[in-house]
């Protein structure tokens, strides 16, 4: 993730990196179907809470954002979702906007907005 992209909100941080094209494609076969699918991980440090408990209830929340996003999100990028320690009192709605915030900015989100699904 060095030559990757990384951006910060109050409570998430966003590293991603996309894939080259594959140099070895047959001529008739389409781009956007070649690309790898897009990986995502989530990671979270007892840092933000020593409760195994609280620290699966934010990355189900963030999981179900990102299904939300999920049709919209580009081919061929490697994201990982760093929670940082105040996401702790951060709601569903809250991670909800800031993971398409990060996306957006790093240009995932292919004709997302938030009202056409909420």
């Amino acid at each position: 993730y060095q030559k990757g992209i990384r951006k910060n909100t109050s409570y998430l941080a966003l590293k991603a990196l996309r894939h080259q094209q594959e140099p070895k494609l047959p001529q008739g076969a389409d781009n956007l179907e070649s690309l790898r699918p897009t990986r995502i991980g989530i990671t979270i440090s007892k840092k933000v809470s020593k409760g195994a408990v609280v620290r699966n209830r934010i990355k189900r929340q963030i999981r179900a954002a990102l299904r939300q996003m999920l049709p919209f999100i580009s081919k061929g990028w490697d994201i990982v979702i760093v929670v940082k320690p105040t996401a702790q009192q951060c709601n569903y709605s809250q991670f909800l906007q800031q993971l398409e915030e990060l996306l957006t900015q790093v240009e995932v989100l292919d004709g997302y907005s938030r009202g056409s699904l909420l």
